[in-house]
């Protein structure tokens, strides 16, 4: 049996399989502290407590085979990075945090929203970040996605405003969608607690954000690029933010917005409170920080540049068609639940998207041409279960963090190993054992 469903980015009708997904278990919290119900294993070398540690692609013996990525290019992903098949471990040594929330010298309110929503052991990195945070100590936090980077700052942050209506903070991130999802964490944790946030992206209205800055506010949650414009127009004045958190570094940069960075923190006070967070560190990274903190605490609980609950493997074709039917095939086995595509254009994007459509698959496409508030409906429709397929280009869906995402699927062979880490670490989050499929055409 078939009903129809409307696609927002297809102007053509589709049909959605109505057994699809009716017995899907509720999705858990991704990226937080254990719930008292809740279990898992982390396996944390001490190597990695502290210290660098950063990735950086091509530190491989092994010679590219430049697989095409379409349209004439190429890729540098060697193709034994693409498999790796997950071990399920029969003793992993268990995380055992230092605190529990409860331990934390932050206000009561913000024990009770925390607890109210079930939580009790913080994360690796919310463990050793939040009483560093607290102690007002400048930070580098290193650790994979998905491991609650967005609480560790926001907790102490929220309980030193909540404390001193003065303060302000500005948290920089690198796209719109990680921006959202940050101010959404934000107003969970502050609820009730008399604190305001302005978020500032592109794709929005500036005159909306203008209007936002006139009422009060403790905290700004924005990207490079419309910061710098509201600085520059004089809505935002920087020098009025005593604490500045940078979200998401290595992605900035990979992003091109180290000019963008660099204005941004000259301009606020030379005395302040910065905490920076990254996947990886790079020179470039270390040079950033090295100029705008001084004495810093770094801490690094990274275990690895890919989860060890991704299982990944490549899938060869020789054809775009056969690629296309495999696809079709894989998508309707029943095995793949909830999916982010990964593609390398827009356009491709919008053409996959519409081909899935009209074999009736339940899906939709993000990219960087559309706008702000298209973008966040598809997310929010695949995050509800209301579609369950999210085709994405790379930009678009940088930042993501979506629950109980089952598979990536690289459709198009990402341009580095950088690119991949990141594509396929929006599956396994959060001890959830997580499958990346990757489309070889040889």
């Amino acid at each position: 049996m078939v009903t129809p469903v409307s696609n927002p980015g297809s102007s053509s009708q589709g049909y959605s399989r109505s057994n699809s997904n009716s017995s899907r278990p509720a999705p858990s919290r991704s990226g937080f502290g254990s719930r008292p119900s809740g279990g898992g294993s982390y396996s944390r070398p001490d190597s990695q407590r502290s210290g660098g540690g950063g990735f950086r692609s091509g530190g491989y013996n092994n010679r590219p085979r430049n697989y095409s990525r379409g349209g004439g290019q190429q890729s540098s992903v060697r193709i034994n990075q693409l498999v790796k098949k997950v071990v399920i471990k029969t003793e992993a040594e268990v995380f055992v945090p230092q605190n529990k929330f409860a331990d934390f010298q932050i206000m009561d309110a913000l024990k009770r929203t925390i607890a109210s929503k079930g939580y009790i052991n913080p994360t690796p990195i919310q463990d050793e970040a939040i009483p560093h945070i607290l102690n007002g100590k400048d930070l580098v936090g290193i650790a994979n996605t998905g491991t609650g980077k967005s609480a560790a700052f926001l907790i102490p942050l929220i309980n030193k405003v909540a404390l001193d209506k003065h303060q302000r903070v500005i948290i920089i991130a690198p796209t719109r969608e990680l921006a959202i999802q940050i101010d959404q964490e934000f107003r969970s944790f502050s609820q009730g607690m008399d604190l305001f946030s302005v978020t500032c992206i592109g794709g929005t209205s500036m005159h909306e954000q203008f209007k936002r800055f006139q009422r009060s506010h403790n905290f700004v949650i924005g990207t490079p690029g419309r910061l710098k414009d509201l600085s520059n127009r004089g809505v935002l004045k920087l020098n009025q933010y005593q604490s500045v958190v940078l979200d998401e570094v290595d992605r900035m940069l990979d992003m091109g917005f180290i000019n963008d960075i660099k204005f941004l923190l000259s301009k606020l006070p030379e005395k302040r409170h910065s905490l920076f967070f990254s996947a990886t560190i790079t020179r470039e990274i270390e040079t950033l920080i090295t100029t705008f903190a001084k004495d810093f605490v770094k801490i690094s609980v990274k275990t690895g540049d890919t989860s060890d609950n991704i299982d990944q493997d490549v899938i060869k074709v020789a054809t775009t068609a056969e690629k296309f039917s495999k696809l079709k095939a894989l998508l309707s086995s029943g095995d793949v639940e909830k999916a982010i595509l990964f593609v390398r254009t827009k356009h491709g994007a919008d053409r996959l998207n519409k081909n899935l459509f009209d074999e009736g698959f339940r899906v939709n496409a993000i990219h960087g041409d559309k706008r702000q508030n298209q973008r966040l409906k598809v997310i929010t429709d695949f995050k509800k279960g209301l579609i369950n397929f999210l085709v994405a280009t790379d930009v678009a869906a940088r930042g993501l963090d979506i629950p109980n995402v089952s598979h990536v699927i690289n459709y198009d062979l990402p341009a580095t190993h950088d690119d991949y880490i990141h594509r396929i670490g929006r599956t396994g989050r959060a001890n959830n054992i997580g499958k990346a499929l990757t489309f070889i055409e040889a």
